[in-house]
């Protein structure tokens, strides 16, 4: 390994922002991290401080730096992976944002949505984006801070305004506002990117109303993305890494042939199916977006979007206060044998995929006078693993239809790749393993997500020659197989489903 064979990666993330510095093996060599505030102005509504976001992750960065005894000349290059869909809108001339952040997991567009739908401009958008219309995605939040904030139009329509997910407000940052661009995952995330031809779409930013001024260049995964500033370190570094963070995680879980699969358990989750070079198109309500895009050649995938993995344990430390830290929920989960019939559906943010009810509210439901505490918190670890059969289950039935990426009609998987800080959870994945019915594993590194942003940055300066290279360096630490019998995996399942049932505003 010689002496510039480091990367560093920033992992910024929906309830934090993360500097993780990796060696030419792959191997964590310094880390730093702050937590970031959640924003919730109204019920529904959830924002970020886009500046915070900046001046943590640079901070962050230096002190991953600085604990590494590392000086930016021996680092090769930059990866940057970030909470997708949240949206930034800021001035170029002094690169103020012209309000909070709006986070993908906001609904306050859902009657713009609701609009689309009952136009039937869904089916266009869906046609070209391989996206639901849901207030999940970037345009409807563009739109909306268009038409609500002083002035925002007519500064858009003068060029004066630039808009970007958190990837391309971090690199403008980087940058000191010389590059405004995306990666195609990023972009693929808009609602306003059509994934077939690879570009931004004029008939859709005119269906939206979003001046095509406003968005940023699209690049490749792996590319030059210029140099950070001067004044930010003592030497500039390569910006050469892009990516999602649920794209990033499955460059970081090295699912690079067709038909792999990983799922990422952190504030949401998230289920990727690589589907090679065919955008399939979904008939349960799965997406179809870019997996990534390496030297002008795009992957794709099938992707199932849970909005609440994480941010339920969240909920019951901060609001409930049920816990004082998320690891004791698996204590409380082993220490009965069953909830006793309380299930928790965790619709804080309306249901994800493959319901896509942005109306439906949380509940907990067969609560008794013995229901407590380690019963409602081994419910709140449940629903992640009944949400991800959820998304299983639907993409079986795509690959029933769309053979062609190297998957059988009974998408048998070998094993399903976890990650993410929920995959810490050695009852979580047990569990995981015993509804679904598959093998879970584990990687040795369980960042995958920066991992994967670091790997992107070393393909384009040389410091992993292929992706046959990465997915060499990919180890399995542990393994979970299956040991519940079918007939009580199938029971609770439908019980989970008559839960839903319960919340759900659309059929």
């Amino acid at each position: 390994m010689s002496a510039d064979d480091f990367i560093l990666a920033l992992d910024q993330g929906t309830t934090s922002s993360r500097a993780i510095l990796f060696d030419g093996d792959g191997i964590v060599r310094a880390r730093a991290q702050r937590e970031l505030p959640q924003i919730f102005p109204e019920p529904g509504l959830v924002e970020h401080d886009a500046q915070r976001i900046w001046h943590d992750t640079l901070a962050t960065a230096q002190a991953a730096m600085a604990d590494s005894g590392l000086e930016a000349g021996q680092i090769a290059g930059i990866g940057i992976a970030n909470q997708r869909e949240t949206t930034v809108i800021w001035r170029r001339d002094n690169s103020q944002p012209i309000h909070n952040a709006i986070v993908w997991q906001d609904r306050r567009t859902s009657a713009h949505c609701e609009r689309l739908r009952q136009s039937g401009d869904d089916r266009l958008i869906q046609a070209r984006t391989g996206l639901i219309v849901d207030p999940y995605f970037s345009a409807t939040k563009i739109a909306w801070l268009l038409d609500n904030i002083d002035g925002a139009r007519a500064a858009a329509e003068a060029g004066e305004l630039a808009f970007g997910t958190i990837d391309s407000w971090l690199l403008w940052n980087l940058t000191d506002g010389a590059r405004h661009a995306t990666d195609a995952t990023n972009a693929s995330r808009t609602m306003l990117f059509d994934i077939h031809r690879q570009c931004w779409d004029e008939e859709l930013c005119q269906l939206f109303n979003i001046p095509m001024t406003l968005l940023p260049a699209v690049c490749d995964c792996a590319a030059d993305f210029g140099h950070t500033a001067k004044h930010l370190f003592e030497a500039p570094i390569a910006i050469a890494g892009m990516a999602g963070d649920q794209q990033a995680a499955m460059v970081g879980q090295a699912c690079f042939t067709p038909g792999m699969i990983k799922s990422t358990y952190g504030t949401g989750c998230f289920v990727m199916l690589n589907t090679g070079t065919e955008a399939v198109v979904s008939q349960n309500r799965m997406l179809s977006t870019v997996a990534y895009r390496l030297d002008g050649h795009t992957t794709y995938a099938l992707e199932g979007s849970i909005f609440v993995a994480g941010a339920a344990l969240q909920w019951l430390r901060d609001g409930l206060k049920l816990i004082d830290a998320a690891p004791e929920s698996e204590a409380l989960a082993r220490s009965l044998d069953s909830t006793n019939g309380v299930i928790m559906v965790p619709a804080f943010t309306g249901l994800g995929a493959p319901y896509w009810d942005a109306d439906a509210k949380g509940a907990i439901l067969g609560l008794t006078r013995d229901s407590g505490i380690a019963q409602i918190v081994r419910a709140g670890l449940e629903a992640v693993c009944y949400q991800s059969r959820d998304l299983l289950l639907a993409m079986q039935a795509d690959a029933k239809s769309a053979t062609a990426f190297g998957v059988d009609g009974n998408l048998s998987l070998s094993v399903l790749r976890v990650d993410g800080g929920m995959a810490e959870n050695d009852w979580l994945l047990q569990f995981l393993s015993d509804i679904l019915g598959v093998a879970v594993d584990r990687p040795a590194v369980t960042e995958t997500t920066a991992l994967g942003a670091a790997y992107l940055a070393g393909l384009q300066t040389g410091v992993f020659p292929s992706v046959d290279a990465i997915t060499a360096q990919w180890r399995k630490k542990d393994s979970f197989v299956p040991k519940m019998a079918m007939e009580v995996r199938d029971r609770l399942y439908t019980t989970w489903q008559e839960a839903v049932a319960r919340v759900r505003t659309v059929t």
